[in-house]
C-alpha cells in the first residue's frame, strides 16, 4: 500500500496536491496547499481536479497559492522545535516543602481554610 495521499475524487488514482475545505457559514470553498495530515472533513485533490473545481451557485471559491519558498521546514520551525524539546527535557522544579498542620487559628496563614470538612464514615 502506498503512503502517498491520493485524490479524493472517485476513480482517480493520481497523487493529491491540494486540499479542499468548505466554510459553510461563509458559503466559501477554500482550495489550498496539501494539508499536513488528512482531515475527515477535507478533500485532497490532484492537480487536474483542483483546476476544474467549481462551487455551488452563490458560493465563492478561494484559491490559496502555495508559498514557493516554503519547501520543507523553515529555520523558525526548527528553532521552535528545538525550544520545545529543551523545555520538555528540563527537570521539573521541586515542590515547596509542606508545612506541618497547626491547630485552627494558630497563625494567620491557616485562618479561613476549610479544615475538618472531611470525616470518616463507619458502617454501624
Amino acid at each position: 500500500m502506498s503512503l502517498a495521499r491520493r485524490c479524493s475524487r472517485t476513480a482517480c488514482g493520481r497523487s493529491a496536491v491540494n486540499t479542499l475545505t468548505y466554510v459553510y457559514a461563509d458559503q466559501t470553498a477554500v482550495l489550498g496547499p496539501l494539508a499536513t495530515y488528512a482531515e475527515p472533513h477535507a478533500y485532497d485533490l490532484c492537480e487536474q481536479h483542483s483546476e476544474r473545481l467549481s462551487a455551488p451557485r452563490g458560493w465563492e471559491v478561494l484559491r490559496l497559492a502555495p508559498d514557493p519558498s516554503a519547501k520543507g521546514p523553515s529555520s523558525d520551525d526548527l528553532l521552535a522545535l528545538a525550544d520545545a524539546v529543551r523545555e520538555a527535557a528540563r527537570p521539573a522544579e521541586p515542590l515547596p516543602p509542606l508545612r506541618a498542620a497547626s491547630p485552627e487559628g494558630a497563625d494567620d496563614a491557616t485562618r479561613g481554610t476549610k479544615r475538618g470538612h472531611l470525616r470518616v464514615l463507619t458502617s454501624d
